[in-house]
């Protein structure tokens, strides 16, 4: 059985690993679709800290990774008909925007199912970055002269 599951994945964090651990517990393979810049552009304000090709190494090095594909556009019909997963593993935030509807109906077609999940409240990357900052701003982070 293959999982697929979707994301940006900037800042790799237990959060993440939660997620991509419990899609292990679903099927054989799991197979992660990580979002260039470009996507994430299109639905964030700020592109990801960490480039592409570093942020899918690191999911690479994961055990409980199989498979790891860029996606450069905001669909994942393209991804599905690559790993033809049996299950798509989704975030809270799902909603009904196209890309949304048109995997929905691919993977209904296919026979597939989704499965949305809550996301870790304890971390994410955003609050992560939102951290650094705050510690640079309060002094904590000094840059050092080599």
């Amino acid at each position: 059985m293959v999982v697929y599951t979707v994301g940006t994945f900037d800042l790799l964090h237990v959060g993440h690993l939660a997620l991509l651990e419990y899609c292990k517990t679903l099927g054989k393979t799991v197979a992660v679709g990580v979002a260039s810049d470009s996507v994430v552009a299109s639905y964030k304000p700020n592109v990801p800290v960490v480039p592409l090709e570093q942020r899918m190494e690191m999911l690479r090095a994961l055990r409980c990774v199989d498979i790891v594909i860029p996606y450069h556009e905001l669909e994942y019909v393209s991804g599905c008909k690559e790993v033809k997963p049996n299950i798509f593993v989704i975030g809270e935030d799902w909603g009904n925007q196209k890309h949304n509807i048109d995997v929905e109906s691919y993977l209904h077609s296919a026979g597939g199912k989704i499965i949305q999940v809550s996301y870790n409240p304890k971390t994410s990357s955003t609050k992560i970055k939102q951290n650094v900052i705050a510690q640079t701003h309060r002094g904590k982070y000094l840059s050092q002269e080599v």
